[in-house]
């Protein structure tokens, strides 16, 4: 139980942004040097913003990249404490597949120190957090990749 007994039940919205290279999947992800960090752009809602707005929303602003939802993926659970205040938050991050239709990663806001493609499995070795990494395999399954087109 938290220290104060608040419960906070926060929620938020996000993408998997993928491209094909040369055959091969990449995904972006945005990173922090110190504490180090890559994981995938997400945020919380402006007010009566819907969650694909504020995923489109959040990742043109922390990758710097233009995007279009092609899917939703579902979302992810976690809880955490926050240290300032003792209360013990619920979080729920709705994520979606995104391809990117303009902008330029070095366009990213500063919340994170860089922004870059990932080729797949160099993305999963990367990423921090597990459920991110859970999200992004969930992604690439969906993506129809010129490998497939060619076989059918």
């Amino acid at each position: 139980m938290p220290r104060n007994g608040k419960i906070e039940h926060q929620v938020s919205a996000g993408g998997v942004v993928y491209r094909e290279r040369e055959g091969q999947l990449e995904v972006v992800l945005c990173g922090r040097k110190s504490p180090l960090l890559w994981a995938l752009p997400k945020g919380t809602p402006d007010q009566l913003e819907s969650l694909e707005q504020t995923a489109l929303r959040e990742v043109r602003e922390e990758t710097g990249l233009e995007v279009a939802i092609q899917a939703p993926l579902g979302h992810i659970e976690y809880w955490f404490s926050r240290t300032q205040d003792g209360v013990r938050c619920h979080k729920k991050v709705h994520f979606y597949l995104m391809v990117p239709t303009g902008g330029d990663p070095s366009l990213h806001d500063p919340e994170f120190d860089l922004v870059q493609w990932y080729a797949e499995q160099e993305a999963f070795k990367a990423m921090t957090y597990a459920s991110e990494v859970a999200v992004v395999k969930k992604a690439l399954l969906a993506v129809p990749t010129s490998r497939d087109l060619s076989n059918s």
